[in-house]
């Protein structure tokens, strides 16, 4: 209870009207021992009361004055800057100046006036001097018994000792900040480079180290628990240095969020986080241009399918602060839809969006959101992603991924739509399990599609673009979320082969990709993101368990679980030179793919919808082989139907 008291104490201000008045007694106390001082050498001007009263109320008025001018009473003592001081060296002026002008104006005051002039000047200069000193002392005074306080109940709670990394102004402000933390105690700064002479900050010393070694010595001689940095850019630039080092030791990597973070209009609570391991993927985020963006969509109406999954609800958020007109979301999944409906109500209340519960294998149900609301801009995200999921159920891939594609791109012409982006993946290069494949026939089929329709072969207006990129982090069962409940439950981590890698990017990232690719495209091509270097699975899994402050292989097991049906050990590379042509953004390129002629593409997604319906699987997978020959099954009981000499497309 005593703690609590305490606590609540120090989180009220104190009253203005308590500052004002003991500035006040502090000012006229100064100005009866001014007056006293000077009388040692005038013993006449306390021959009687009134002149020492009328100087004393002269002092009360004209201190009232300047202190009620400048405002220094309103300010927060235990926030006090220099600028402060000069206010209230400010209001002390004023209360000389006025009482100046009361001795020369109020006869009553004349007996100030006898004195040697070198006496009145001792007088006014000895008053301001002690009133500015005083009322200095007493905020200082304040200031001191407050930090005791607060150090007090500090002391009583278990703080983590962290280094904040770096000394510019915005480490400074960072150490600042947390100076009153009831979770961290900055007990200095960290740089890297060789020893130098000792240098304080704000009064916490900068430490150096050069390598590893070093800084696990500092860390242990200060007590320290990690390392805290101010920006991100500094994280990302030590992924490989400091973080390394200090996931390897058991130390904790710690990212304080931008003072103005606002979200939605709210100012988010500013509390330290861990480093995210979307931070330590060593490459920057990719830039594009937001404002053609904003000029393609705005005042346009759009259609997201697959609108409540990952990619989709995204691309929902981004398109709902470039001005649509209106925002038309479907999806199958329930829930996952009532959710997004949730979220868009409280977060863009102003946005005209449309929930709608369809299936894009149900061309019926496509066809009324197209003439319902005849949306001229479409993002395809509705897919099956899932690669073993899809290994075991290859009907249901087809389904969805082709056919529901090529319902959707049909609609879009049928109704005039400008342009359908599709979202695909790069699984589709050289596919190696059936959703890899269904997604490269439905890329097979938007862009011959869009073929015909160059070509006059087909009448239409539409302009399709097809997007590729990798795996993305964060998203519905991929494989950062999945490591981090294995590690919440205490393991094992499970990774399926030592030597797995594969590409990623932020969920944020690929959307803001797919509209660039959109305003880039001329009509019926693919683009391809450049995604950097690729990262190994495990080494991201130990990183991840290093970054919750345990160690793999110790307090969390590593385990190899095998590839599983259809798994590829490494992902393509999507930008190489060879297999892609330049665009005017350096991290999108364009694939150079194989033109498949339309007929044969329509007729080889009639016949795998017919196989599929029918779930003749083997007929089905044949024929999946024969339309894409690169094809090749990889840990799959579908490898019986690979041969060495794949037979030619099946004619249409």
């Amino acid at each position: 209870m005593k703690k609590q008291g305490l606590r609540q104490f120090l989180t009220r201000y104190l009253s203005s009207w308590v500052v004002l008045g003991i500035d006040l007694s502090v000012a006229v106390g100064a100005s009866a021992l001014s007056l006293s001082v000077v009388s040692l050498w005038h013993h006449t001007l306390f021959a009687s009361v009134s002149l020492p009263l009328l100087w004393v109320m002269s002092s009360l008025l004209s201190s009232l004055a300047g202190l009620w001018i400048c405002r220094v009473h309103r300010s927060v003592i235990r926030h006090s800057t220099l600028r402060d001081a000069g206010r209230l060296c400010s209001a002390v002026g004023i209360k000389e100046a006025l009482m100046l002008a009361l001795s020369l104006s109020l006869p009553w005051l004349g007996g100030i006036w006898t004195l040697h002039p070198s006496q009145i000047t001792l007088l006014f200069l000895l008053d301001a001097a002690l009133t500015a000193s005083g009322v200095l002392a007493s905020r200082v005074m304040m200031l001191v018994i407050y930090d005791r306080l607060k150090g007090s109940l500090l002391h009583s709670r278990k703080r983590q000792r962290v280094l904040v990394y770096g000394t510019g102004d915005k480490s400074v402000a960072l150490m600042q900040r947390l100076a009153q933390s009831p979770h961290y105690q900055v007990c200095g700064f960290l740089t890297r480079g060789p020893v130098q002479r000792d240098h304080t900050i704000a009064g916490r010393r900068v430490h150096y180290f050069w390598d590893g070694d070093g800084l696990t010595r500092l860390m242990r001689r200060l007590d320290a628990s990690g390392v805290l940095f101010a920006r991100e850019s500094d994280a990302k630039a030590e992924h490989d240095g400091i973080i390394r080092h200090c996931t390897d030791s058991g130390l904790r990597v710690l990212i304080a969020p931008p003072i103005d973070e606002v979200v939605d209009g709210r100012v988010m609570r500013n509390s330290v986080r861990d480093v995210k391991i979307d931070d330590l993927l060593g490459r920057d985020e990719i830039k594009i241009s937001m404002d053609e963006i904003r000029a393609e969509f705005r005042g346009r109406t759009i259609l997201v399918t697959g609108a409540a999954g990952s990619i989709g609800s995204e691309l929902c958020r981004q398109l709902a602060g470039f001005g649509v007109s209106k925002l038309v979301m479907f999806d199958n999944a329930e829930t996952p839809m009532h959710n997004v409906r949730l979220e868009f109500e409280e977060r863009y209340p102003d946005v005209d969006f449309v929930p709608v519960i369809g299936d894009v294998r149900i061309p019926a149900r496509l066809d009324y959101v197209f003439r319902k609301w005849h949306p001229e801009i479409v993002f395809h995200a509705a897919a099956y992603k899932h690669v073993p999921l899809m290994e075991e159920n290859p009907c249901e891939a087809v389904l969805v991924n082709v056919a529901g594609s090529r319902n959707v791109a049909d609609k879009c012409v049928e109704y005039g739509a400008r342009k359908m982006v599709m979202v695909s993946t790069d699984k589709a290069v050289n596919p190696t399990n059936i959703m890899g494949c269904t997604k490269r026939l439905a890329e097979i089929y938007v862009q011959s599609l869009g073929l015909a329709l160059r070509t006059g072969r087909r009448q239409g207006v539409t302009r399709f673009v097809t997007t590729r990129f990798g795996n993305v982090l964060g998203s519905n069962g991929s494989v950062i979320p999945r490591f981090r409940q294995q590690i919440e439950r205490g393991g094992p981590v499970t990774v399926t082969h030592p030597d797995i890698t594969r590409f990623f990017m932020t969920i944020p990232e690929a959307c803001r990709l797919v509209m660039e690719a959109a305003t880039m495209t001329t009509g019926d091509q693919i683009f391809v993101f450049d995604m950097g270097e690729s990262v190994r699975i495990a080494d991201l899994a130990r990183r991840m368990i290093s970054l919750a402050g345990l160690r793999p292989g110790e307090d969390i097991a590593i385990e190899y679980t095998g590839l599983r049906p259809g798994e590829k050990l490494y992902e393509e590379v999507l930008a190489t030179e060879e297999d892609t042509m330049p665009t005017d953004h350096d991290r999108i390129r364009i694939a150079r793919v194989r033109e498949y002629p339309y007929e044969e593409a329509s007729g080889a997604v009639d016949a795998l919808e017919e196989l599929s319906r029918a779930v003749r699987i083997p007929e089905m997978v044949r024929l999946m082989k024969r339309t894409v020959p690169e094809f090749l099954s990889k840990n799959s009981p579908f490898e019986q139907f690979d041969t060495p000499n794949q037979d030619p497309p099946m004619p249409m």
